[in-house]
């Protein structure tokens, strides 16, 4: 992942959950000779690093989280965690997800690090919420925006026992802490 100047397209796709983004940008790096995604999350990166193989074998697949580091000779994309993103390895795309986690006191800095100077040759893509459009048109003045539309309405359906929640729900908790 080349930490450089270069001219190439950059792009925010930003939007609530559910939109596609991270199957957005799957596809587009699937569509380079190499690639590179930064995940918030081990288990996330663990998820598409999969399906990604399943696509393309694992030959051509590398997994890097902080736990676990899968990197055969011949990995041409890379599925990482944001923190463990290999910063010396060029590729033609680079992909950061959630990238509102900019503003995460523990691990903002890396998101902010990667948002600052993580570029594909070809491509850059940041995906995450609305909510970091000023910043990034404030840090990355050329990057083009494009807005992602909810594939599906949530909805509140009050409280009911695990057993009769519908397949496919998502279940959100807040603690009062």
């Amino acid at each position: 992942m080349p930490f450089s100047n270069q001219r190439q397209r950059i792009s925010a796709i930003l939007g609530p959950t559910n939109t596609g983004k991270t199957y957005l940008a799957i596809e587009r790096m699937l569509g380079y000779r190499t690639g590179m995604i930064g995940f918030p999350l081990r288990l996330l990166a663990r998820e598409n690093y999969d399906r990604v193989v399943g696509i393309v074998g694992s030959r051509n697949v590398a997994l890097v989280t902080g736990e676990e580091k899968i990197i055969p000779p011949s990995a041409r994309y890379f599925l990482c965690t944001v923190e463990s993103m290999p910063t010396d390895r060029l590729v033609e795309f680079v992909a950061i997800d959630e990238i509102q986690l900019c503003a995460d006191r523990e691990r903002g800095y890396f998101f902010t690090d990667r948002l600052m100077r993580a570029r594909g040759m070809s491509e850059t893509m940041f995906l995450g919420a609305d909510i970091m459009r000023p910043i990034i048109q404030k840090l990355v003045p050329e990057a083009e925006f494009i807005a992602r539309p909810r594939f599906s309405q949530l909805t509140f359906s009050g409280q009911k026992k695990l057993t009769r929640i519908p397949r496919r729900s998502a279940i959100v908790a807040f603690t009062e802490n």
